[in-house]
């Protein structure tokens, strides 16, 4: 019986130690709440995403998995600069097939070859604001 006792003395010791500590302890009075965990290094916004960027990004841990937001900002992202890029190549391989076609019916180069320029055509008139 004296062990038991004892026992239930130090249960209400150690849990009113804990107690104290967490409620009302010390200098600084209760623990701060814990900050929600956020994306630490989220894609850089002043330039385009690169490999290096996709395989270094790491979303942290939320109570079911990951938090969605962090995780739908990140596949926004990715989507807008992939279409982006798709565009841009299309673009690309539109002016090649063009130039392609004209230099096999344009101008002479003074060296006897056909001469293709790659520079990026200058706005139509209907394209002007």
């Amino acid at each position: 019986m004296v062990m038991f006792l004892f026992l239930v003395v130090a249960l209400a010791v150690v849990v009113a130690a804990v107690t104290l500590a967490v409620v009302g302890g010390g200098e600084n009075g209760p623990l701060p709440e814990a900050a929600p965990e956020r994306l630490h290094d989220p894609l850089p916004p002043d330039r385009p995403v690169d490999r290096a960027d996709v395989e270094g990004l790491r979303f942290p841990l939320a109570a079911r998995g990951y938090r969605m937001a962090d995780v739908d900002d990140a596949l926004s992202r990715l989507g807008a600069e992939l279409a982006e890029r798709d565009a841009r190549i299309a673009d690309l391989e539109s002016a090649l097939a063009g130039a392609r076609a004209a230099s096999a019916h344009g101008p002479m180069h003074a060296s006897g070859e056909h001469h293709v320029s790659m520079d990026k055509p200058a706005p139509r008139q209907e394209d002007r604001p």
